[in-house]
């Protein structure tokens, strides 16, 4: 790495990153900690993967200020191995995940998202929004919550909005957690905090290999797992990318970002710790503070585990409150609100892919399912659209006894109905000429519809010329057509 990257990636937004990162490293640890109890492992198994990910991968990975760490979509695909075999074989099937995340990375897989419509983005985009809020909802609603929690949850807001008013050389975030767990503590409030999450750990992880039998059963037992959380950790991650792309208006690379994810993974595996991806609300709280280099995802993994091992007492103390504003602010800031007042300007498919994209994946609770249902719908509603065939000119010769059929349009399985419905069988010709001078031949069911076309009016004794393909239709036609090409012309 020469000076003038370094510089840009790591040390040309100091201050910034390095507040921004403390934010993240305060709002990554109860939301670690819940991931782990999803997964049902010991809270130190989620707390241990977020720092180390964070650090991995600000170092490997191909996004700068993309926040990664043990996340919840991942946390669920591990509910059935940890309680049918064991923390063990978890611990194997992290590692084995990244190592198949290292080889999409290698296969260039990344540059797939280029078939992710906007659509689907902003689909992706709003459901997490409504997702980070819905998160949060178990922490303000029940008969069990006290009633404090709401005005300090009004408190962190006010001052998250109020402050950057006044000054923006802190994060406002970070300043509302701080205010808010003063008066907690000195002001002697009960309120749920992050210490009645789960308890938190005082030592490093150290270096272990999975206690499993090395060998094919156990293979058989983590290879359904390790194929999801791959392709649920790999998908997650790159539409998290493109997220930050978009708000950072700055590139990155896919690919690297899934090989450094790998790489965290498997030192994850060997560390005690679960495996993770990218974080949408954090990368979001991260960008939105101000974070933009490689130095605000260390320091969020950094302080991460400095907070856990050295401040450990002081962040039991954090009132939940303080964090469900922050995520609240997140939220809000995350969901397009421009998506609503442009509603009715845009195609109304796009509009069902936006909105089928966020339903699916607040039914499915699973942010990869939505954005693979939004791209099918996408490509379904493309597909018909591209479908009208549209006949420019049918002409008949001055003695009733030749027809010229020009076509233009794209012909292949979903067009060809409309295809065959455009000629009149009926009639009694002595020559047919089929001109596709504006079309062009995508599949088989296209050249099939053209073989029954050709083959119809040879019956009736008609002569029949296809004249005007371009080559990549004229190779297609003459490699699966049926009926004798010797009549037909190629121009």
């Amino acid at each position: 790495m020469n000076t003038k990257v370094l510089q840009r990636e790591w040390f040309s937004n100091v201050k910034a990153d390095i507040l921004a990162g403390t934010l993240v490293a305060l709002a990554l640890i109860p939301e670690a900690i819940a991931f782990s109890l999803i997964a049902g492992v010991d809270p130190k198994v989620g707390l241990y993967a977020s720092f180390l990910i964070a650090i991995i991968t600000s170092f490997l990975g191909g996004r700068p200020g993309l926040i990664s760490a043990a996340t919840a979509p991942m946390a669920l695909l591990m509910i059935n191995l940890v309680r049918d075999h064991g923390i063990e074989y978890l611990f194997a099937a992290t590692i084995l995940t990244g190592i198949f995340q290292i080889i999409c990375g290698w296969l260039k897989l990344g540059r797939q998202m280029k078939y992710v419509p906007r659509a689907v983005m902003i689909g992706f985009v709003n459901a997490l929004g409504i997702s980070i809020f819905r998160a949060q909802l178990p922490q303000v609603i029940g008969e069990t919550i006290p009633w404090q929690v709401y005005p300090l949850v009004a408190l962190t807001l006010a001052i998250i909005y109020i402050l950057p008013r006044f000054t923006k050389a802190v994060p406002s975030p970070l300043v509302a957690i701080i205010i808010v767990t003063i008066i907690s503590i000195f002001g002697g409030i009960t309120v749920p905090t992050v210490g009645d999450m789960g308890e938190i750990p005082s030592t490093l992880p150290f270096f272990q290999l999975p206690q499993v039998p090395f060998n094919l059963e156990t293979l058989g037992i983590i290879f359904p797992y390790v194929l999801s959380m791959t392709f649920v950790a790999l998908v997650n991650t790159w539409l998290v990318v493109s997220l930050v792309d978009e708000f950072t208006d700055t590139p990155s690379n896919k690919n690297r970002e899934a090989v450094g994810q790998g790489i965290a993974n498997i030192a994850t595996g060997f560390l005690g710790g679960m495996a993770g991806c990218a974080m949408a609300g954090q990368s979001v709280i991260n960008i939105k503070s101000g974070g933009r280099t490689r130095l605000s995802t260390f320091c969020a993994g950094l302080v991460l585990i400095l907070l856990i091992l050295v401040a450990g007492d002081w962040v039991r103390q954090i009132p939940m409150a303080a964090l469900v504003g922050v995520m609240v602010m997140v939220s809000i800031g995350t969901f397009n609100w421009n998506s609503l007042r442009t509603i009715n300007l845009v195609p109304r498919t796009e509009t069902a892919v936006m909105v089928t994209t966020v339903f699916v994946t607040l039914l499915t609770r699973n942010l990869g399912m939505g954005v693979l249902v939004g791209i099918v719908l996408s490509a379904v509603f493309f597909s018909r659209d591209i479908a009208r065939v549209v006949f420019v000119d049918s002409v008949i010769s001055a003695d009733q006894t030749y027809r010229t059929y020009s076509i233009a349009g794209q012909l292949f399985f979903l067009s060809v109905d409309e295809f065959l419905e455009a000629f009149n069988f009926q009639e009694s010709l002595h020559r047919v000429k089929i001109d596709l001078t504006h079309a062009h031949i995508w599949d088989q069911s296209a050249v099939n519809a053209i073989d029954k076309v050709v083959i119809k009016f040879r019956r009736n004794g008609a002569e029949v010329d296809v004249v005007g393909m371009n080559e990549a239709s004229a190779t297609l036609l003459n490699k699966l057509a049926v009926y004798d090409k010797s009549a037909t012309a190629d121009n």
